[in-house]
């Protein structure tokens, strides 16, 4: 039976069947596999060069049905759209916002052109299975550290990390033990870690509980592109059977030029969390969680996701990172061609410039390379800190980094990056140079600032210290309390104060100084930070 009513006057109605228990507008399991059987064409397409993106293909399809709806959400196709938001993305974006209909198929049990979507981005990046994210990276991290930590577990994973492992260890009841990331004062930059420093950290988790950490996480690219060493790291954690989480949210282009370090899932990585939004090409907010071989528990992993992801995907979301593989998928060895030739030329451009440095994996010898697409830009040696030099650009030449620091500017190259704009760049970056060179004696001392050090000591688990009574004492108050918030600058959302941890005199100062000189600190109860909660009555 036809699934659709026809009455005439171009309207049809849906048929629609006893729902299941979870999503409402869901037809039966029958209806949905005759109805991907009838696009069968549109899910399997054998052509590299010219296929239709399932998710894509039937989000468009869906969309175009003159149907009688009555289901969410409430705009209800665009016809009741807030006018100053069409007014800014027009009208086509909510045609298309809709909800898990049978034929969109269901991302906590794919079947259709989800699970096909899905199945193609596992290919093209080498996953034995791979699951869309819409909450983000900060979703997949969370959901490899519950996937692979019970309570009272260690996980190894590095000072440096992301907010998102905090909060993955708050839910997961792991605790952590740090690795001290290699750290260049003269950048004020941290760098990764090295397998030796891993194996130190398993060996003193071993003698320390008699037992093998629960898994290890590295980050890799950091935020500044550095590569850590994982084919080395991974042998290491699967000669001790220890899962291996790579953080790779900055990486998710990795591997797919000569030129580019390889990717995570190449060197042995276990779970692999990439933000495809961040150098691809999907939407923000969407993101992949790969998996790699069967030490991990896939089934432990769906019902992670379930519990994390939102019960009300967005399917914009979703058919984005859809497009953003298939676009990937037609030219993977040659499309990031251009944009490598846009950074390589204007590092060699702003080395040129008095007083200006670039970021070189000479700075960090230890670690495999520098991603070449994230470009970071010195001006210490001009006197300013990375915050008044972006100041300047933004303002004088409409330059936009990524990520702005004490000493230094960050740019992520990427598809969409145009010449004019790196023209536009170095012109900002002369600008300074002549403006400001005859005044280096302004430049900072980072000896003073640095946050990273080896005087940290964690006195409660992050989720013990998460749920602990609280109370506020002034900043400067607050030196050897126990912290009782996640305080960090953001970007990059790398903590500097981590709930447990003793308070350091040195911590405080790094925030105090970052703060004055215009960085955003979140995390902090008192958005001012002249106060802090810490932990006990």
């Amino acid at each position: 039976m036809n699934s659709c009513l026809n009455i005439g006057h171009n309207w049809s109605f849906r048929l629609i069947k006893t729902p299941r228990a979870c999503v409402s507008q869901e037809s039966s399991r029958v209806a949905l596999r005759k109805r991907q059987e009838e696009h069968s064409n549109v899910f399997k397409n054998d052509s590299p060069n010219a296929e239709n993106p399932p998710l894509v293909s039937a989000l468009k399809a869906s969309a175009a049905q003159n149907a009688a709806r009555f289901h969410f959400p409430g705009h209800n196709r665009g016809n009741a759209a807030p006018s100053s938001f069409t007014d800014l993305i027009g009208e086509r974006p909510f045609l298309h916002d809709l909800p898990e209909l049978p034929e969109l198929d269901n991302l906590f049990s794919p079947e259709g052109p989800i699970l096909e979507a899905q199945k193609r981005a596992a290919e093209l990046f080498g996953a034995s299975e791979t699951w869309f994210l819409v909450g983000g990276s900060t979703c997949g991290v969370q959901t490899a550290i519950m996937a692979t930590c019970l309570p009272g577990d260690t996980l190894v994973l590095p000072r440096n990390c992301h907010i998102s492992a905090i909060s993955g260890m708050v839910l997961s009841g792991a605790v952590p033990k740090y690795i001290v990331p290699e750290y260049h004062s003269d950048w004020d930059i941290a760098g990764g870690i090295t397998p030796s420093q891993v194996e130190a950290a398993i060996k003193e988790v071993v003698q320390k509980e008699g037992r093998n950490p629960a898994a290890v996480l590295v980050v890799s690219p950091s935020y500044h592109g550095i590569c850590s060493d994982i084919a080395k790291i991974s042998q290491l954690c699967r000669n001790n059977k220890i899962p291996l989480i790579v953080d790779e949210a900055h990486g998710a282009h990795l591997g797919f030029h000569r030129h580019l370090p390889t990717s995570a899932l190449s060197q042995g990585a276990d779970l692999v969390v990439q933000s495809t939004h961040k150098v691809l090409c999907s939407l923000t907010q969407s993101s992949m969680l790969h998996l790699s071989g069967n030490l991990i528990d896939r089934e432990k992993i769906c019902r992670c996701l379930q519990t994390l992801q939102s019960s009300s995907p967005s399917y914009l979301l979703l058919a984005s990172l859809d497009a953003a593989r298939a676009q990937i998928s037609e030219n993977p060895e040659n499309i990031f061609d251009e944009a490598i030739r846009l950074a390589v030329g204007a590092k060699n451009g702003i080395k040129k410039i008095p007083g200006i440095s670039v970021l070189d994996v000479l700075d960090f010898s230890n670690f495999l390379g520098i991603d070449p697409l994230r470009v970071t830009v010195g001006v210490q040696g001009i006197g300013l800190s990375g915050f008044e030099a972006d100041e300047i650009l933004c303002k004088d030449f409409g330059v936009v980094p990524e990520l702005v620091g004490t000493h230094s500017i960050t740019l992520a190259f990427n598809l969409g990056t145009k010449r004019e704009h790196v023209s536009r760049l170095v012109l900002g970056l002369k600008y300074l140079s002549e403006t400001y060179y005859c005044n280096v004696e302004r430049a900072i001392d980072v000896e003073k600032v640095a946050v990273f050090d080896n005087d940290v000591k964690m006195v409660l688990s992050p989720r013990d210290a998460f749920f602990a009574s609280k109370r506020k004492v002034g900043i400067e108050e607050s030196v050897g309390e126990i912290c009782g918030e996640l305080i960090c600058t953001y970007p990059p959302g790398i903590p500097v104060l981590f709930p447990g941890e003793f308070i350091t005199e040195a911590a405080v100062e790094y925030l105090l100084y970052v703060k004055r000189k215009g960085a955003t600190v979140t995390g902090a109860a008192d958005r001012l930070l002249s106060s802090v909660l810490v932990c006990g009555k």
